[in-house]
């Protein structure tokens, strides 16, 4: 949908009829500069006064931008037009009986790009502190006053919103398609951190990238979690037949690194693909400035609001401390109703929990083992690397190596095996690379006629040196057609159509590697280093 920048003022004639309201020096503006400068109790009143007092003929309609922000929703849908009703380069000052104010103010800040690997030069934001704008929707026209009316040292932000109109009706029309609009999700997810909510389309971004074929887990486990989780959305009147309250509980527990997140994900992107999407409501933390009671309210308020809904909360353990857990019990489990809210928690230490948490049905009342991998599911791991390596030319992985490699990592996680994967192809590619810039040294000497060393450096994947006395650079390329290079990780005869005998496995370069890096990643785990 189209952006429109309502910092940019725009020409129209509406402009004058409704400047006609107030003189020059704006006496709201003056007003608000004022209050904001003394000592004062409720600013909000003193500024729907203010602007009553001025504006005696219309209605006044006083909103709050959080949950109904007219301009950030006619900027983002285009869906109606704006006007800012100030100099554009905001210096236009006015005197009043005891300093100068400029007639509207904003915070202008620097917004850099979500993630720095995508590039570009960021934005400027504008927030407004104090302004004023003419919005056009469906004909109809209103003056909206825009105003920060925190009081005191309170560090919460009170953005009011005044709404000038001669048709109430056709407002209050506005302000609920606005709040529709600015409560629902638009590719995006909702988080809760520091004691709020908010919209975070970056991990929107990543739940997409989650696919059920790509985790390695128990298939009984694997349909029983995804048919628990899909037969519970269409299940209500099933619960309501039963007279049991429709909601549940799950947990995901075992050691880090097995699948309980990229699940949790991948069960976030199959809810929002059904037909009738279910949101996602995130907990990261319960910490906030009004204290965990608050946010235990807030995240449950939210969710009964949004349900049906899959709500979150990663590391519940960490969370529901002893200050906390009468008080999220009570939530989960007291007499407010929580219907269609299926609750998930994750914990690398289930026996950290509450009994009243784990053990009790009707809180969590299903509980899901991600275990450390044993050799099937490792062998499979090995598999969904071996074909995500399929297109590369520059390592040879045949299928023989995937239960190899899976017998010397027993005892690791997914997340081990995936380290010992990665740790190995940075390790071949920077050694292909050395060895690249080699061969193409060696290659510009030959042209210039000069001779090579007499210690010749490394052939290629870590062979032990050749010394070659006296030759010309190109003897050593024609050395090396002749031992047979089969792409860049085997060295085996040319004549040779089987590469070596199938239990040679020494002579793939990733095997050699990723023998390396299991043997160092056993050692950081204590678990020494078996067969590697």
């Amino acid at each position: 949908m189209p952006y429109h920048d309502p910092f940019q003022p725009v020409s129209t004639s509406s402009m004058n009829r409704l400047e006609s309201h107030h003189d020059a020096t704006d006496k709201i503006a003056s007003q608000f500069f004022d209050n904001a400068s003394a000592m004062r109790i409720n600013t909000d009143a003193f500024i729907y006064n203010a602007i009553k007092s001025s504006h005696p003929k219309v209605t006044v309609i006083d909103t709050d931008t959080n949950n109904c922000n007219i301009i950030s929703y006619i900027s983002a849908t285009g869906n109606g037009t704006l006007a800012r009703l100030t100099n554009s380069d905001n210096t236009e000052l006015f005197t009043t009986s005891q300093s100068s104010w400029p007639s509207s103010l904003y915070w202008t800040t620097y917004l850099p790009p979500a993630r720095r690997l995508d590039g570009g030069p960021g934005t400027l934001v504008h927030q407004p502190i104090f302004d004023k704008f003419l919005v056009t929707w469906k004909n109809h026209e209103f003056l909206v006053y825009v105003a920060d009316c925190r009081d005191g040292t309170n560090f919460i932000r009170l953005s009011r919103q005044y709404v000038l109109t001669s048709n109430p009706n056709a407002a209050y029309s506005l302000l609920k398609i606005v709040g529709a609009w600015q409560n629902i999700l638009h590719n995006e997810v909702w988080v809760f951190d520091q004691g709020y909510w908010h919209k975070d389309p970056q991990l929107f971004a990543s739940i997409q990238k989650s696919r059920w074929t790509d985790i390695i887990l128990p298939e009984d486990l694997k349909e029983d979690l995804l048919d628990t989780v899909l037969r519970f959305y269409g299940s209500k009147e099933t619960y309501a037949r039963l007279r049991v309250p429709w909601k549940r509980g799950l947990i995901f527990y075992g050691p880090p690194g097995n699948g309980k997140t990229i699940s949790i994900k991948a069960t976030m992107k199959t809810l929002f693909d059904r037909e009738e999407s279910i949101p996602t409501l995130y907990v990261k933390s319960l910490q906030s400035p009004r204290g965990p009671e608050y946010s235990v309210s807030s995240i449950f308020d939210k969710a009964r609001a949004q349900a049906p809904c899959y709500l979150v909360f990663e590391d519940l353990d960490s969370m529901v401390t002893d200050k906390v857990r009468s008080f999220f019990l009570n939530a989960v489990d007291g007499l407010s109703e929580n219907e269609g809210i299926l609750m998930v928690g994750s914990t690398n230490h289930i026996e950290r929990l509450d009994p009243g948490l784990a053990k009790r049905p009707s809180r969590f009342d299903r509980k899901y083992l991600f275990d450390d991998p044993d050799l099937e599911q490792r062998t499979k791991y090995c598999q969904y690397w071996q074909r995500k390596l399929e297109d590369n030319k520059d390592v040879e992985f045949p299928d023989k190596l995937c239960p190899a490699i899976a017998g010397l990592m027993g005892g690791f996680s997914f997340a081990y095996m995936q380290e010992a994967f990665v740790s190995a192809l940075l390790k071949i590619a920077t050694e292909q690379n050395q060895a690249e810039e080699e061969e193409s040294e060696w290659n510009k000497k030959s042209r210039e006629g000069e001779k090579m060393p007499n210690e010749a450096t490394k052939v290629k994947e870590g062979r032990k040196d050749q010394k070659v006395e006296g030759e010309e650079a190109w003897d050593l390329v024609k050395m090396e057609e002749e031992i047979g290079f089969v792409g860049k990780d085997k060295a085996v005869s040319a004549d040779d159509d089987r590469g070596g005998s199938d239990d040679d496995f020494d002579r793939y370069v990733l095997w050699r590697e990723i023998k390396v890096q299991i043997k160092n990643l056993k050692k950081e785990l204590g678990k020494g280093e078996n067969s590697v």
